[in-house]
């Protein structure tokens, strides 16, 4: 048994669910439109050249969540399931890990976005070992705060060999999937990496390491 490792934001699913949530936000009424917006874009293209400040972007994501209570969040993310994550689920990835669990491997998925975003996409393949962006709950309620280490970049690192710690786990035989350069500190530790559906700064260096590649689309 190993570990199978993936990334979820443009592996598992073909798109990405931080910057689609604040799309669903935009959408509905839910924050004001024009400037959440211009934000959630700006972060997006930060993300996506490595130059993304983690912690303001968090705060940014989070402060809408410190807005509701649970009980809308959860209903607000029904609907975001349905009428954005639905259409970008990805059968092929279905089919990966459910490969990888016919052979005993042991599947989590290691994610930059926070969990609430992403623990019921997870779900939604069939994978409930989730390592995500905490955001802190006082109260039953999100303060709008981050708690912990975010897992970006160095981050899934640090998290991931805390969680192996906990767990009695190692990193013998692991796979890692991913479609980011930003994800290059965790690729370079496991036995497996392999590229996935990349960015052009992931694929060059992916060519000059000799690491396997390919879609899910």
């Amino acid at each position: 048994m190993a570990l199978a490792i993936f990334d979820l934001d443009n592996t598992l699913i073909a798109g990405d669910s931080d910057y689609l949530w604040g799309a669903f936000l935009v959408e509905n009424g839910y924050v004001d439109g024009e400037d959440f917006a211009k934000q959630n874009d700006r972060f997006y293209e930060d993300y996506k050249s490595g130059s993304l400040d983690i912690m303001a972007y968090q705060r940014f994501a989070l402060k809408p969540l410190s807005e509701q209570s649970m009980e809308t969040l959860a209903k607000w993310h029904d609907q975001f399931m349905e009428t954005f994550i639905e259409p970008i689920i990805l059968p092929k990835a279905q089919a990966l890990v459910d490969e990888h669990k016919a052979k005993g491997d042991r599947v989590i998925i290691i994610t930059a976005t926070n969990t609430f975003v992403t623990r019921p996409i997870g779900v939604r393949y069939g994978i409930t070992e989730l390592l995500g962006t905490e955001g802190e709950i006082v109260d039953d309620r999100y303060t709008g705060e981050v708690a912990g280490i975010p897992t970006f970049q160095k981050g899934k690192v640090t998290r991931l060999n805390e969680w192996l710690q906990q767990e009695n786990e190692t990193l013998e035989g692991s796979y890692f999937y991913s479609d980011s350069h930003n994800d290059l500190p965790l690729l370079e530790i496991v036995d497996h990496p392999v590229i996935v559906d990349a960015d052009d700064t992931l694929k060059t260096i992916a060519q000059q390491k000799g690491w396997p590649s390919i879609s899910l689309r």
